[in-house]
């Protein structure tokens, strides 16, 4: 079991530290609120630290997750940044959804101090991390991805090494592309079978049998017909998320018309008072 710090813990983050824990890792936390750390010690155990510098030091493994690039490098750089609390041979493991340009830039800067650095985005959303379910996409070496594989399986179901630096944040981008177009297109099927008088929770169950299922038809769709959003990957997130790889798609030529489209739709949510609904509340935009 390894000597570990956990930096941030929001609905991600908080459950991700606690199957850390309860797998026998020693788990040190921090969290931008000091409250939240305190309640989460006192649920799980281990100890809080008042910075990420504080929590780094003398840790074998620091992961971390919170909310975007700026966060990302205030919790790493810096005289408080973790980085300059971890001993030479550690390893940073950053599972926030980030640029893949951030990490390769905290990849350069962690090798210059002699330490380790993965990044290792996640998919599978709260369910997933309060389940021990995520899928954990990663970028960086072979030798220091497998020191800290076994870890991340503490609250993943799978986990694999996408190739150099950033190519676990690019391997995210193609995740969320294909959860806006298939959630667009679920959204018009059920806003279509309602307008044709059709029994949708019928029509769901006998097209998630054939090449229509999907995921997010079988986790998503009863939810979306009720017009129930409290309770997933919140759309502020998912317009973060697509923000990120649309500037991506800029820089290495991709064309991403029905993506680029999605991403207006979702902003047409947050419009509506959405921001905190789940990506599944595409289907209100339309209906509305």
């Amino acid at each position: 079991m390894a000597k570990v710090a956990f930096l941030g813990l929001g609905v991600m983050g908080g459950p991700m530290a606690g199957h850390l824990a309860k797998n026998g890792h020693d788990v040190t936390v921090y969290n931008r609120t000091t409250a939240k750390a305190e309640a989460w010690v006192t649920a799980n155990g281990g100890a809080f630290a008042a910075t990420p510098r504080e929590a780094a030091a003398g840790q074998e493994i620091v992961f971390a997750c919170v909310g975007n690039d700026d966060d990302l490098r205030g919790v790493t750089l810096g005289e408080d940044g973790a980085f300059a609390g971890m001993e030479k041979g550690a390893i940073f493991v950053d599972h926030t959804t980030a640029s893949a340009e951030v990490a390769r830039e905290l990849s350069r800067a962690a090798s210059e101090l002699g330490l380790g650095f993965i990044d290792a985005p996640v998919s599978g959303g709260q369910a997933g991390a309060e389940n021990a379910a995520l899928t954990v996409m990663c970028g960086g070496d072979e030798a220091t991805y497998a020191k800290v594989e076994p870890a991340i399986l503490s609250f993943a179901k799978a986990s694999r090494l996408m190739g150099p630096a950033g190519s676990g944040q690019l391997t995210k981008m193609v995740n969320q592309i294909c959860i806006a177009g298939i959630v667009q297109g679920l959204s018009e099927a059920i806003h279509f079978a309602k307008r044709a008088e059709l029994d949708v929770d019928a029509v769901l169950d006998v097209i998630s049998k054939g090449a229509a299922g999907s995921w997010q038809m079988e986790n998503r769709g009863r939810t979306m017909n009720a017009a129930k959003f409290d309770f997933g990957f919140a759309v502020d997130w998912m317009r973060k998320d697509l923000g990120i790889l649309l500037l991506e798609a800029r820089r290495n030529g991709a064309k991403l018309p029905v993506t680029a489209l999605v991403d207006q739709f979702y902003a047409d949510v947050q419009a509506m008072g959405g921001n905190r609904w789940d990506t599944s509340s595409l289907i209100a935009r339309l209906e509305k």
